[in-house]
């Protein structure tokens, strides 16, 4: 009895340009079989020594990518947390005294990082980031969220003005093309701050997207926000929601409390968006 084929035409002409075997004949031995049989046993076929040698070299590719694959899922790094985000920016940046350097982990489906840039790099006070290549960056690796990442090289890790409506710049291009902005680090030494802990991760999109390059400043907080009072008051006039009552928010939180994590003194992880000066 025929079984229904699970394998297409250009299947079997791939399986012939590797092993030399002729077409016809595999596919008059998958009617009855699975073709890949002649992996395993390569002389039901009556294949000759040459292309015997060929099943053989594919067999060990196989073999090969099949173990690189297990292990590339055991290596990967995930983001369940924004201290793990931390943990993995604060190694990156807090050594980084002379400059300001902005990163962006671009992350898969289950936020494990893809690959992690240096999207720019400025001088000790500041940094330029540009939207647009990290808007090409997110495309050419498919990624499916990000965390930003800068450091302040005047050790102070309280977010500016300028540091927050970057984050609100890159959500207005990100949210429209279903990638979200999961958290923006800010690393000061070993210390760190997690603007999603802080409750200033915008939720939604608030403006058009706009491309133009943002420049930051570490200093744009000493003019801008002086104190604690001064800073919780630019938090409610500027509209940004303190409650993280997100399902993502409340998850990562639940893994940090689960962990120990505090919101500062630890390592929070960041993404690379643009070049922004810090």
């Amino acid at each position: 009895m025929k079984t229904k084929r699970p394998y297409t035409e250009s299947f079997l002409k791939g399986l012939k340009t590797l092993t030399g075997v002729s077409y016809r004949k595999l596919e008059s031995y998958a009617k009855d079989n699975n073709p890949l049989n002649v992996l395993e046993h390569p002389k039901a076929l009556d294949v000759n020594d040459r292309q015997l040698e060929k099943i053989g070299l594919l067999k060990e590719i196989i073999a090969s990518y099949n173990l690189l694959k297990s292990y590339e899922h055991e290596d990967k790094i995930k983001f369940t947390s924004p201290s793990q985000a931390a943990n993995y920016f604060v190694p990156l940046l807090s050594g980084v005294k002379d400059k300001e350097r902005f990163m962006v982990a671009f992350l898969d489906a289950k936020n494990s990082i893809i690959e992690t840039q240096i999207m720019s790099e400025g001088t000790v006070s500041q940094a330029a980031v540009y939207p647009r290549e990290i808007l090409k960056k997110a495309l050419d690796c498919s990624c499916s969220s990000m965390v930003i990442a800068h450091n302040h090289p005047g050790g102070g890790i309280k977010p500016s003005k300028a540091d927050i409506e970057v984050t609100q710049r890159l959500i207005d291009i990100f949210t429209p093309l279903d990638i979200a902005i999961l958290d923006h680090i800010i690393v000061a030494g070993i210390d760190y701050t997690s603007l999603r802990v802080d409750g200033l991760i915008p939720q939604n999109s608030k403006n058009r997207a706009n491309y133009e390059p943002i420049r930051l400043g570490e200093n744009t907080f000493k003019q801008n926000i002086e104190n604690d009072d001064v800073y919780e008051k630019f938090v409610k006039e500027e509209g940004w929601q303190t409650e993280l009552n997100a399902k993502l928010d409340d998850e990562m939180l639940a893994n940090d409390n689960s962990m120990g994590g505090q919101k500062t003194g630890g390592i929070e992880e960041k993404h690379e968006i643009e070049e922004i000066e810090i």
